[in-house]
């Protein structure tokens, strides 16, 4: 099924950028949000500052502060004013640089939200978001001071919207805490929010890698009633009051379902500790998305509801890449000189960096793809076994990246390319692995 190319995956990526240091030297156990927002075309970007909150939990990482796993889109980091120690880093994707590889980012200059939460700083810091493009380049950089003594961080917290763990793991410190964010559900619907919830922990953990990660999540789900059930269809001139804002039809693509009100989303969530965001939209059709380090958007009831969730939590926890290709896109992400940043694409240019390692002893490269059964004529058990046998036998095949030529993946079928199959490749899942390992070890 054909969707907009989402600019949302990446590679195992381990750089030190500062000394090690104590959470507690430099932070307080507070969470500081910082609103921004991006604008311009495919010619020209800026960075504006907002807001910024203060909340009193944070449930991010307190060790490898200044560590990037994955290089992503951009960066947001906060240093020591007068010595430019690096203190934290957080790196992320945006719905606005996706929206720069599109026809329409050549006739007009838009403006997006964005929000960003890190530790809330003992003594003033400056804080740069840096923004890059598909050759690693800087496109906009905007650093400013932020002195947590200033009478205008507003503070907030329990916004009186219900709440409910639908599985906990362990603590906050030990664990990558997943919020649910009702979309579309009625204040009368709320029982099928938390039924619908329960069904995202259950497919989410049904296969591996996550099966075996279970104990490093907390799943609450955030219990915010819409006035109107489903979300909006422009298409079908549907336009419906929700708490998200989510839409089908975003970059005039019927089926991407995507939400562009990120300071709203953060609105909702103030009294709740997450990480990582999963919208859950109460509708019986199929759409959603996934964007690295900021949302995961999914429908609840389409049929192939399992799959989707799974192959866009994909993107926006692990980075992971889409691995099909239709040659349409109206600018090439994936440019031959640079190696992607998200760990299951390459362009060979750094392929080492990839998975070359395992990589089985005598595999060309490019790999020529076998002889598998055909997804979309799937008859029998038997067909269905050798299709899931294939997505576990690791190559570099062409085609990945919305690219036909000059973009490789590891595997010929993974939950990354076509729902049909059932498990990530042993690429994508080592990546889903070393992310985990990267919030939660110490």
């Amino acid at each position: 099924m054909k969707r907009i190319p989402f600019v949302l995956t990446a590679f195992w990526l381990m750089l030190t950028t500062g000394a090690a240091q104590q959470f507690d030297d430099v932070f307080e156990d507070r969470t500081l949000r910082l609103d921004y927002v991006f604008a311009g075309d495919n010619r020209s970007q800026n960075i504006y500052f907002e807001q910024a909150y203060v909340t009193p939990q944070w449930a991010g990482r307190k060790s490898r502060l200044t560590e990037m796993f994955l290089r992503g889109n951009g960066q947001i980091s906060v240093k020591e004013p007068a010595t430019g120690r690096l203190l934290y880093v957080h790196t992320f994707s945006t719905l606005f640089q996706e929206w720069q590889a599109t026809e329409e980012a050549t006739k007009v200059k838009k403006a997006f939200q964005a929000s960003y939460n890190v530790p809330m700083p003992k003594q003033p810091v400056d804080i740069t978001v840096t923004l890059t493009d598909f050759h690693d380049k800087v496109l906009a950089e905007l650093t400013h001071t932020v002195d947590p003594a200033d009478m205008l961080i507003r503070p907030i917290g329990d916004n009186g919207i219900p709440y409910r763990y639908i599985w906990k793991g362990g603590s906050l410190t030990d664990c990558i805490d997943l919020a649910i964010v009702a979309e579309g559900y009625t204040e009368a619907q709320m029982d099928k929010f938390y039924t619908d919830c329960q069904r995202v922990v259950d497919a989410l953990f049904a296969h591996e890698p996550f099966t075996s990660l279970k104990q490093r999540f907390n799943v609450v789900g955030v219990a915010c009633p819409s006035a109107d059930s489903g979300p909006s269809i422009p298409h079908q001139q549907q336009w419906r009051r929700t708490v998200a804002g989510t839409h089908y039809d975003t970059f005039y693509s019927a089926r991407y379902l995507m939400s562009e009100s990120m300071h709203h989303i953060y609105d909702l969530l103030s009294g709740v500790p997450f990480e990582h965001i999963i919208v859950l939209v109460n509708s019986e059709t199929y759409g959603g998305g996934g964007i690295y380090n900021q949302l995961t958007v999914s429908t609840s009831d389409h049929p192939t509801f399992k799959q989707v969730l799974v192959h866009e939590f994909g993107h926006g926890y692990a980075g992971l890449g889409d691995e099909y290709f239709y040659d349409d896109g109206y600018e090439t992400m994936y440019p031959a000189d640079t190696e992607p940043w998200e760990p299951n694409l390459t362009t060979l240019v750094d392929f080492d960096s990839k998975w070359a390692d395992m990589l089985p002893e005598g595999t060309p490269v490019p790999t020529p793809p076998a002889k598998i059964p055909d997804f979309k004529n799937i008859k029998t058990e038997k067909e269905r076994r050798l299709l899931n046998e294939a997505t576990q036998k690791i190559g570099v095949f062409e085609g990945g990246g919305y690219q036909s030529k000059g973009v490789f993946r590891p595997s010929q079928e993974c939950r990354m390319k076509i729902n049909e199959v059932e498990d990530f490749c042993p690429v994508c899942t080592r990546a889903i692995r070393r992310i985990t390992d990267f919030y939660t070890s110490h």
